[in-house]
């Protein structure tokens, strides 16, 4: 996307996972991303900056922990940088796809908010239903959606 012009400023976002309150480490391609990473950030500056994108075009977040989080301090990050942002693209697992589309509309209503889904886990929409690990994944991010986001609608409702 950025060597293609459609992404001229990157916000990788991310810290120690809230879950297990590190890194989850390299999964693929261990031999090029070799760095001692100590957050999800740090790894994708690795990642984008290895497949050409210069450190003057990336705008680190490495605080979050979750989705929500990942959302809201990359607008922080962008507003800091004195960054509009009309329109972005987030890439995220596409099982994750609609509740990361609602976390980062939230933080940034004015903008337009594009999801580039990356299947992982052997989990795509036309197979999630026929393996367990499917069911439980897309499952959970359904209820996730619902639960994560009651009293931030509810505060808008009210203001």
């Amino acid at each position: 996307m950025f060597k293609n012009g459609l992404a001229p400023t990157l916000i990788p976002s991310g810290g120690k996972g809230a879950k297990i309150g590190k890194f989850s480490g390299v999964k693929l391609k261990k031999d090029i991303y070799d760095g001692d990473y100590q957050t999800d950030c740090e790894f994708y500056t690795d990642v984008l900056m290895k497949n050409g994108v210069p450190l003057s075009a990336i705008i680190r977040e490495d605080k979050s922990s979750f989705t929500k989080e990942n959302a809201l301090l990359s607008r922080k990050a962008a507003d800091e940088y004195g960054l509009i942002v009309h329109s972005a693209i987030v890439v995220c697992k596409s099982f994750h796809a609609r509740r990361c589309l609602m976390c980062y509309k939230f933080a940034f209503p004015e903008s337009n908010i594009l999801i580039a889904p990356v299947d992982v886990y052997g989990i795509s929409r036309d197979n999630w239903y026929t393996q367990e690990y499917g069911i439980d994944r897309v499952m959970g991010e359904l209820t996730r959606c619902g639960n994560q986001f009651v009293d931030d609608l509810k505060r808008l409702l009210k203001s």
